[in-house]
């Protein structure tokens, strides 16, 4: 059996989010619950955007910056509308291209027009990059994220978001590898902290064999995170696979 074939292995369930609680009670004394997150067109989901259309300024707020919201237990919604970064719009499936130049933009930048964020050496080596990275589609005009305890019955998460502590990291680092027979289980692409997030856990989801993603290096996303948190996503499959091994492993 594979960890996300059929729909099955998409749908939340009530015995399922309990169980999770409690394990990760038992398991992890309680540390910061995860989210969730999941595409609709249902236009309840309007309600939640953020930024909030016609009171906040979209551009340049961070999606990760948002998402502190979620992590109290406030539901937030992005659409393509919303989306202050275009990065975000493009790990997210709003937007399959990038801002012009973006190759300068990742690298050296361009004397008197753009500075460049110098996350990679040559703009020759961001283009290489960026065939190595597939876009990943909307599914939906609404992107929710729900905190793990605030998940209605009639939603349908996609993959699982931790913002996690070395030790938390640890036991989550372990449990996604316990059925594994490769050493690679779980990956740490280089990406902004949204695809870390939201697209590389979307693109494993539709393998055989998906990966768990440890994420936020991204130097412009972590002062939105917190010291010392890194985070880990997997897809719902997957990760219904380590809670299942909880108690074994």
């Amino acid at each position: 059996r594979t960890s996300t074939d059929g729909e099955k292995d998409l749908k939340m369930d009530k015995t399922f989010q309990q169980d999770v609680l409690r394990k990760w009670k038992k398991y992890f004394g309680g540390a910061e619950l995860p989210l969730v997150f999941f595409y609709s067109d249902d236009e309840k989901y309007a309600a939640f955007l953020r930024p909030v259309p016609g009171r906040e300024r979209a551009a340049h707020l961070c999606l990760i910056a948002l998402l502190n919201l979620a992590r109290k237990g406030k539901p937030v919604a992005f659409s393509k509308e919303t989306m202050g970064c275009q990065g975000g719009a493009r790990y997210s499936g709003y937007a399959k291209g990038l801002r012009p130049r973006f190759e300068y933009f990742l690298s050296c930048g361009i004397p008197g027009e753009m500075e460049g964020e110098r996350y990679k050496k040559t703009p020759e080596i961001v283009k290489a990059l960026m065939k190595e990275t597939p876009p990943v589609t909307a599914a939906g005009k609404y992107l929710v994220f729900r905190r793990w305890d605030k998940v209605k019955a009639d939603e349908t998460p996609l993959a699982v978001n931790f913002f996690a502590k070395p030790d938390v990291l640890s036991g989550l680092f372990t449990l996604a590898n316990f059925r594994g027979v490769s050493p690679h289980s779980v990956m740490t692409p280089f990406s902004a902290g949204c695809g870390s997030l939201i697209g590389y856990p979307l693109l494993e989801s539709h393998k055989p064999d998906p990966k768990a993603v440890i994420g936020m290096f991204d130097p412009s996303a972590r002062p939105h995170v917190g010291e010392n948190i890194l985070s880990f996503a997997a897809p719902l499959g997957k990760f219904r696979e380590m809670v299942e091994d909880m108690d074994e492993s």
